[in-house]
């Protein structure tokens, strides 16, 4: 049965769906079949695989107002053994849509029973807020994974969203794990850079992954090819990050 992941921070420009394409294309490569659903209204995670959002007919909104099935969202991407469901911007209308069904938090996790077995991974790409979809995802996930830039703001608002993980466990999830802290846009050349680093770790001791993610340019020009980091400049040093990273999350099973 595959392995659900939440990937989420209310703050935008953290590093989400940089980490969720590139951590997943890289758990492709080693021969493991996985999944992204891309829950973000900015539909980012699909031109990040090689998937155009605005000609995707069929995505998770329709999934989530039970218009399809989970199964007939799934769509190919540039990489093999990577697939996803894609998004696109109708989803920001859906926390209205939502709003009145019965069990709203639940309906992400209920059409994941229906495909958990047919991957080994799978991704979720919350937005950047702490609305119903986040909700959704947490619901459905087994384990949520954190984004966090090494900038001032970094740890503000992370105690709100440690509040609504905790709020899930106790509510709506009580299996949902903390997968681990990603420290991204890591600029060693700032001492800011580095105390943010200090301060995650002291703060969630070995919940943060070693591999920390650097700023690099060829991070930011990838998906502009529609290809993950991997594919676009596999000697790059984002890439090697990102390639030690998913070997931490595949050695946490």
């Amino acid at each position: 049965m595959g392995k659900v992941i939440s990937v989420s921070n209310q703050k935008g420009g953290v590093g989400k769906t940089t980490t969720t394409v590139n951590v997943a294309a890289f758990i492709a490569g080693r021969g493991r079949r996985v999944l992204i659903i891309d829950i973000d209204p900015q539909a980012n995670a699909g031109y990040g695989v090689g998937v155009k959002a605005d000609e995707a007919g069929r995505t998770i909104y329709e999934v989530l107002v039970g218009t399809i099935s989970i199964k007939e969202a799934v769509v190919t991407t540039s990489v093999p053994d990577l697939y996803l469901i894609p998004s696109n911007i109708h989803l920001a209308g859906a926390q209205m849509d939502l709003l009145d069904m019965e069990g709203k938090e639940y309906i992400l996790r209920e059409a994941i029973r229906d495909i958990k077995n047919n991957y080994d991974y799978i991704f979720i790409d919350c937005p950047p807020s702490l609305g119903i979809l986040t909700l959704n995802s947490l619901a459905a996930a087994d384990s949520v994974m954190i984004p966090l830039q090494c900038e001032y703001y970094a740890l503000e608002g992370l105690n709100q969203l440690l509040r609504i993980i905790a709020m899930v466990q106790e509510n709506l999830n009580r299996g949902l794990a903390i997968e681990g802290v990603v420290l991204t846009m890591y600029d060693s050349r700032t001492n800011l850079s580095q105390q943010v680093v200090s301060d995650v770790r002291d703060y969630f001791g070995d919940k943060v992954f070693k591999t920390i993610i650097p700023r690099n340019v060829r991070l930011s020009e990838a998906p502009s090819f529609g290809k993950p980091i991997g594919h676009y400049d596999r000697a790059s040093i984002g890439s090697i990050t990102y390639e030690n990273l998913a070997e931490e999350v595949l050695k946490n099973g």
